[in-house]
């Protein structure tokens, strides 16, 4: 799933590329997209596009008055296209969703698929005036990077939860997901099962630190990328996520998992939860 770094690389991929330039055609394959019918996507045909911005895991492009706002979910995805075809595509073929054509001032006509893999189609796409009508982004808590070290110590301090579903909760932090958040905990040296509200002050500010320097750090190698190389630089900079049974890059010990419902995370003994292992079962603790 696209999480902040991506997100805000694909917010500054259209700002380079599609700002400027004008919505032409606009083709919908999957109709179970679209979560919104007034306006319609029509609408932002001929509109010129104007801006981008991105809310948590939601992104946005601005057309002159109109918002096209898209959550791209678990298995969703950009692509841009320099040479598309001018047959529309056929509905519920493949794994296109959307497609959203261009006319730049050069006289060029690029255009841009949101699409998703998979068979659980949950990439949402909402036309609106305010993005804050749309209800994910209304309920989204505070951006990931503008938090404050005070905001974010009393963010913890009201829950019980642990930590692992506190980072990952876009009600209460927006932008970050499974795979930084495994990433984040590694960094602070927090097991995924503590406790929000029982931190010391210290591993507080070491969380706080490591969810500043994790995020900044994939924006910057994420930022100037194309938008089909993102995945697999996200995939290059993680060091336990999705690295079950590999070792830790920072300790050498193995990486384990915990797997639960239809999602998993990865963590380091080592450096984590003092060596010991987490049972791997939902709502586990920490075996003796």
């Amino acid at each position: 799933m696209p999480e902040l770094p991506e997100i805000v690389a694909l917010e500054r991929f259209l700002v380079e590329h599609a700002v400027g330039a004008v919505v032409g055609r606009v083709d919908v394959a999957a109709l179970s997209v679209l979560k919104t019918f007034d306006p319609p996507v029509t609408a932002l045909s001929g509109r010129d596009v104007t801006g981008a911005g991105h809310w948590g895991k939601h992104l946005g492009l601005a057309c002159d008055g109109l918002w096209l706002i898209t959550h791209l979910s678990r298995a969703g995805w950009l692509r841009w296209i320099d040479e598309p075809g001018r047959t529309p595509p056929k509905p519920g073929k493949g794994p296109l969703a959307l497609r959203v054509h261009l006319f730049t001032s050069e006289g060029a006509t690029p255009a841009f698929d949101l699409t998703e893999a998979g068979t659980k189609k949950r990439l949402a796409v909402w036309v609106v005036e305010d993005p804050q009508t749309v209800p994910g982004i209304a309920r989204l808590g505070p951006d990931a990077l503008e938090v404050t070290s005070a905001q974010f110590a009393e963010l913890l301090h009201g829950t019980a939860q642990r930590l692992k579903t506190v980072l990952a909760d876009q009600v209460v932090i927006a932008g970050i997901g499974n795979a930084y958040s495994d990433e984040i905990l590694h960094a602070a040296k927090l097991s995924p099962f503590a406790t929000a509200n029982r931190l010391t002050p210290e591993e507080v500010e070491r969380l706080y630190a490591a969810m500043r320097e994790i995020l900044t750090d994939a924006i910057d190698r994420s930022v100037g990328q194309e938008a089909a190389k993102l995945k697999g630089e996200k995939r290059s900079g993680l060091r336990v996520h999705a690295r079950t049974g590999l070792p830790c890059p920072v300790c050498g010990d193995t990486v384990r998992e915990v797997a639960y419902a239809d999602k998993s995370f990865q963590y380091c003994p080592t450096c984590q939860t003092g060596g010991k292992i987490l049972a791997d079962r939902r709502m586990s603790r920490l075996l003796k």
